[in-house]
């Protein structure tokens, strides 16, 4: 009789989850402010969002992390309130108000319970409306800003970020990851107020999800918001990104460093790209997760890294495809051949159904889940208007992801992973790595940790 035991068979995957939201609806107020609602009313909570497309790109050439400083200011005071006052306010009504800024938006954002929403507006309101950026305020900013900034220079993922920006954007906006010194220092109120005064209807939607009645919430927002200026057009024209036609190697140098911070990649596609869900997709096997090609030979394998990954950063104008890793810095050659194998595989055989449908699956099943609280589900739709994505892009997400085909990853990873025009960002030792990578790259460059040139 043989004891010899059977592996188990995996289950089939379960059937999709019946997925559904609200169809929005979208109104304009009289001074022509859009306005898109989705109603809720399965909790008496709403969320509400003030999105504009006036982001950080749109900082002046020479003063990046403007914008960055007027979404941190903007709460911290208005012609009716200071803003220990707002903090006070909406802390007793246990409600939330924060502002943000990325590369493509700035936003302000709400959540309450519903019967709280009439007063959480008004100080909402007030502060895109009227915000003061009290002097007293900006000099704190800038005091908590340069010291944050000397930590950032100290945290090697952030150096290599930085690096890695600069080689693949040149002179473009998404560039810049963080505002130097200088800057800093120079900031000014009227700087702020400026960059406020460029928010307006032309730019501009508000986002509320909830639990309202339609017409209710169009009076209110239309009392709140009609004297909202037009603001000015954001910019859509920028500068060229390089061509790279060879591979280069840039070495950000920190003398003694036990580990080697590695980012590598090229320029690909912007957010609203037509091969977005394949290349989503392809990427969900190559270096998503746990699961991923990359994790599993650089960790499971060879035990490099604690984690190996890839992604495409796609924003609305431009996009990128990096792969990362932190590794020992004894073994950095011998990752990046791992990363440059994997690269070729990918690139040069189609994967297999197994790969495909679990990646799909993945996506698929992730998906709803994500959507399942109203602030998740407030997020999405965010993320839809800031990257202007039609108005069914959530109902229709899974189906897009299911049509992607082996044939549409075989041809995305062909087009948008050029390991032969690579930029490969080093943060280490230089003298250990660039011994173990004699001749990865035909060009080679070594910076110090302030951005220096070293020759």
């Amino acid at each position: 009789m043989s004891n010899k035991s059977v592996a188990p068979k995996a289950p089939a995957p379960l059937a999709a989850v019946p997925f559904m939201i609200p169809e929005m609806e979208e109104r304009r107020l009289s001074n022509g402010l859009r306005v898109v609602l989705l109603k809720n009313n399965s909790l008496p909570l709403l969320n509400i969002r003030f999105i504009s497309h006036y982001g950080e790109v749109n900082d002046p050439a020479s003063r990046f992390g403007v914008i960055g400083a007027m979404s941190s200011l903007i709460t911290e005071g208005t012609k009716s309130f200071k803003s220990r006052e707002i903090a006070e306010k909406i802390e007793t009504l246990g409600a939330s108000i924060g502002a943000s800024s990325s590369a493509d938006a700035f936003g302000v954002s709400a959540s309450c319970l519903s019967i709280h929403f009439e007063t959480v507006l008004d100080v909402f309101s007030e502060i895109i409306l009227s915000p003061t950026f009290p002097e007293n305020e900006l000099e704190l900013f800038k005091v908590n800003a340069l010291e944050g900034l000397k930590y950032q220079r100290s945290q090697p993922p952030f150096l290599a970020d930085e690096r890695y920006s600069k080689e693949i954007y040149g002179g473009h906006p998404y560039s810049h990851v963080s505002a130097v010194p200088d800057m800093i220092r120079g900031l000014s109120r009227e700087d702020l107020v400026a960059a406020h005064s460029s928010i307006g209807v032309s730019n501009c939607t508000l986002l509320v999800v909830g639990d309202f009645e339609t017409e209710d919430i169009l009076t209110r927002m239309e009392k709140h918001f009609s004297r909202l200026p037009q603001g000015g057009e954001s910019m859509s024209e920028f500068p060229e990104l390089p061509e790279r036609k060879g591979r280069k190697l840039v070495v950000v140098d920190r003398v003694g460093s036990a580990q080697s911070n590695i980012v590598m990649g090229n320029a690909a596609i912007p957010r609203l790209h037509p091969e977005y869900f394949a290349a989503t997709v392809m990427n969900q096997i190559l270096g998503a997760g746990a699961s991923s090609r990359l994790f599993m030979n650089l960790r499971e394998d060879k035990g490099y890294t604690y984690g190996a990954y890839s992604k495409f950063a796609m924003r609305r104008f431009a996009g990128d495809f990096e792969a990362s890793a932190e590794v020992r810095t004894e073994v950095t050659g011998a990752a990046i051949n791992e990363f440059m194998t994997e690269f070729e595989n990918i690139r040069n055989h189609e994967v297999s159904t197994v790969e495909l449908d679990d990646a799909k699956n993945y996506m698929t099943g992730v998906f709803p889940l994500r959507l399942e609280t109203q602030e998740g589900l407030t997020n999405a739709l965010g993320q839809q208007i800031v990257f202007g994505l039609h108005e069914r892009y959530l109902q229709d997400y899974r189906d897009m992801v299911n049509e992607v085909t082996a044939e549409d990853v075989f041809k995305v990873a062909r087009e948008w992973i050029r390991p032969e025009s690579f930029a490969i960002v080093i943060v280490g030792d230089s003298k250990s790595i660039l011994d173990q990578l004699p001749d990865i790259a035909e060009e080679t460059e070594v910076y110090d940790t302030e951005g220096n040139r070293i020759s």
